[in-house]
């Protein structure tokens, strides 16, 4: 099983040109799948995989509590492995036919009020290159929408100051154009002059954005140090990295934007996606009507 997998997961990476995070996703899946699999009913060879034995390990997810969301994604990650294994003549049969993923949970995506944001925006410190190196980040994010995974990706010439815009490369290597606003662009033109000189230390990278030692910043860097900047600014509502994602996405909506553009500067490939922001502007605007009109 393990040679499949990761002959399955060279396919993925070459042939489909996933993202790591995504090919990331897809081998824990199929690890914890192969490990049941070893474990309960001895099996190595994909040939004696049953719709049983997928059942079987469904039931023991849901055991665990693992949520909708979870198992679905369980389930596409099966569902591919075995199509790759029939699409390759190693299996003869298809165990995952009449296995439907259960409908995901469609929960409304946390955001930040606009005040929330500009709290954020003006909490780095910046009289230190870190400050301005983690301004610049946020500007760019609420600016563009960015996933931080594709932020953390972008190179020097990426970014188009002069000519407003940067050039984002997300799921799928899929490349959009992003126009970038006055403060974004502000921020990072003085983040490139005055801070990360300092932190490059003469090494010669290409990445846009660096840690202390000179190297990329990776997701999780930037994680951190979003988390010490809401608790800094005193933001109660609760982060996650897609948290400025969201903001920007429902602001542009609450403010007239166009949802076709919003799907285009998000790289949405199903406008479906980009809908559930059309719930949370409506959520937001019965939250004011209650509380502002004295007939609510």
């Amino acid at each position: 099983m393990d040679d499949h997998i990761r002959d399955f997961l060279h396919f993925l990476t070459v042939e489909k040109g996933l993202a790591e995070n995504t090919i990331e996703a897809y081998r824990r899946d199929l690890k914890k799948y192969a490990l049941f699999l070893k474990e309960t009913f001895q099996i190595a060879d994909p040939k004696e995989i049953t719709r049983i034995h997928i059942l079987q390990f469904l039931g023991k997810l849901r055991g665990e509590g693992k949520s909708t969301k979870t198992l679905a994604r369980h389930i596409a990650s099966i569902r591919s492995f075995h199509h790759f294994l029939l699409r390759d003549r190693i299996v003869d049969t298809d165990p995952t036919l009449h296995i439907d993923s259960p409908k995901p949970e469609r929960n409304l995506p946390r955001v930040l009020n606009q005040k929330e944001v500009e709290q954020l925006l003006n909490s780095p410190d910046l009289s230190t290159e870190y400050g301005i190196r983690d301004k610049a980040m946020l500007e760019l994010l609420y600016a563009t929408g960015m996933r931080v995974s594709e932020l953390v990706r972008l190179n020097l010439d990426d970014v188009y100051l002069s000519m407003g815009f940067v050039r984002c490369i997300g799921k799928g290597n899929k490349e959009r154009i992003i126009p970038l606003g006055k403060h974004a662009a502000r921020a990072v033109e003085n983040y490139l002059r005055h801070s990360r000189p300092k932190l490059a230390k003469k090494r010669q990278t290409e990445a846009l954005f660096l840690n202390h030692h000179g190297q990329r910043l990776t997701r999780q860097g930037f994680w951190k140090i979003l988390k010490q900047l809401a608790e800094k600014a005193g933001i109660k509502t609760p982060l996650t990295p897609h948290t400025l994602r969201h903001s920007f996405a429902t602001h542009l909506l609450e403010n007239g934007a166009d949802l076709r553009a919003v799907q285009e500067m998000l790289g949405h490939a199903d406008i479906s996606t980009t809908q559930i922001y059309t719930h949370v502007t409506k959520t937001r605007i019965k939250d004011v009507y209650r509380k502002y009109h004295p007939r609510a």
